[in-house]
């Protein structure tokens, strides 16, 4: 997989006073323009209680977004492992890769916030042990029969899935990570890790190489698919991408620091409180295709990533907006990178 791909992220995050019927068709419309212009998959997280923001809940829209995108991977990019049961997800998440023809593209992290660990009668404590438990029942659903497992808060007993996915062995299996600790669990059960969108780029080129040891200390090669997400926008000039973006982008980070997100972050890169300038610099990739193009070719340089999944739609802004950046970066930043890298 040498040449570089570009995912589209929907976050599908919209202000409470908007209409969300409206909000889900131009979401849809987003997915057939992607799978039109060579977009390589479609990603939607997970969050839950995201008051004071309305968001679609990841799998129902992943099943409709198979429909309207059909070249498109599509990628539950992130499931919060820890909160759920495993013998669901492995179902929930075989169906959806049965139905796509074997599309599927299984991302998981542990979560971050009490509100979603309360709700789902789970804590912050128990939350790595759950995941590790999690995925290690779900691998085993999807290739064994009969599984016996005993976890912390489930029981296996000779149990079957009623659903097995498409892609053998499983779909793959991409873990989000922030922080050492949550890396190095990337290499050892995962299939690569998911490079998450909020460290600076500086950050990531040392996580890089946290991550290469840890996979040497597990005697696995370096992934031949390895993804980032990105906040990412392009217009004609820096100038007039900033004066489009910079708005509603501001409002997800303040969102995101009063969520907690900062906390799951390494020491010295862990203030998404601070002032846009500083916020955007070394961390987002924006400006003009030349911008843009030359931010991702040195980004795969430094590091390898190759997959780069962009989020380019944030609450508040106009949907045409992110329509035309989608446009811009198709024809004129694929093009420019794929002869770069």
């Amino acid at each position: 997989m040498s040449s570089m791909q570009f995912g589209l992220m929907i976050r599908g995050q919209f202000p409470q006073e908007d209409d969300m019927t409206k909000r889900f068709e131009e979401c849809m419309e987003m997915v057939r323009h992607a799978d039109k212009l060579g977009f390589s998959c479609i990603t939607k997280g997970s969050h839950y209680a995201g008051y004071p923001l309305q968001d679609i809940q990841q799998l129902p829209f992943l099943a409709r977004a198979m429909v309207e995108g059909p070249n498109l991977r599509l990628n539950a990019g992130i499931v919060l492992l820890s909160l759920h049961k495993p013998m669901d997800i492995a179902e929930q998440l075989a169906s959806i890769d049965v139905m796509s023809g074997g599309r599927l593209i299984f991302g998981a992290a542990l979560g971050y916030r009490e509100v979603e660990f309360k709700a789902f009668g789970s804590t912050q404590k128990e939350r790595v042990q759950r995941f590790e438990e999690n995925l290690v029942a779900i691998k085993r659903l999807w290739t064994e029969n009969n599984v016996n497992m005993v976890g912390s808060h489930f029981e296996l007993m000779d149990a079957s899935t009623s659903i097995k996915p498409v892609q053998k062995p499983n779909p793959p299996i991409w873990i989000g990570a922030n922080a050492d600790p949550a890396i190095r669990r990337a290499a050892k059960v995962g299939d690569c890790w998911y490079v998450n969108p909020h460290n600076r780029i500086d950050t990531i080129i040392e996580q890089t190489e946290t991550y290469k040891r840890a996979l040497d200390e597990c005697n696995k090669p370096f992934p031949e698919e390895f993804p980032i997400r990105r906040e990412i926008f392009v217009a004609k000039t820096r100038e007039e991408a900033l004066r489009l973006c910079a708005p509603y982008l501001a409002t997800k980070y303040k969102v995101y620091h009063e969520w907690g997100q900062d906390k799951a972050m390494p020491e010295g890169d862990n203030d998404l409180s601070l002032e846009f300038d500083e916020l955007a610099r070394d961390r987002f990739l924006i400006g003009s295709p030349d911008e843009v193009a030359e931010q991702v070719i040195h980004l795969h340089r430094e590091t390898g990533v190759n997959h780069i999944i962009g989020s380019m739609q944030w609450p508040g802004m106009d949907h045409r907006i992110t329509m035309d950046s989608m446009q811009m970066l198709s024809e004129e930043v694929f093009p420019r990178v794929r002869q770069g890298v």
